[in-house]
């Protein structure tokens, strides 16, 4: 079920098997003060809903921020993400061996700041994804 849709984000929940679906947004510098909110939104319904798995879909997101603006919206997200009851969360890594790499590096970052009460993986296809959020 549709729980919110936008133009900046879309978030799909399935009570059956818990699992919040997420296309990560594009993130473009003109419109950050609204990704920001859509994300805080995202938390919001991860406390309401008391989510513990998530899908992060990050596979064709388009970034027209600096590497720093990045990082510091990932490390605010999994800050957020932590305050919440998460289990698991799975990403589905772009497409970009560059974009990849640079969100690696954000996560290298984030464990190094931040320890991590729930699983983060990186996964290429949908489907592993999900298998790994319901097992």
């Amino acid at each position: 079920m549709i729980l919110h849709q936008n133009s900046i984000i879309k978030l799909e929940y399935n009570p059956a098997t818990d699992i919040l679906e997420v296309k990560y947004p594009d993130l473009q510098r003109f419109i950050l003060f609204e990704i920001k909110e859509s994300l805080k939104l995202m938390v919001d319904t991860i406390r309401n809903y008391d989510v513990k798995r998530l899908l992060l879909d990050a596979s064709s997101t388009h970034i027209d921020i600096s590497d720093e603006e990045n990082r510091d919206l990932s490390i605010q997200l999994a800050g957020e993400l932590a305050r919440t009851r998460l289990q698991k969360v799975a990403r589905i890594q772009p497409l970009d061996p560059k974009k990849e790499q640079r969100a690696q590096e954000n996560i290298k970052q984030i464990e190094k700041n931040l320890p991590l009460p729930y699983q983060l993986r990186s996964f290429s296809e949908r489907t592993v994804a999900l298998e790994w959020l319901k097992s």
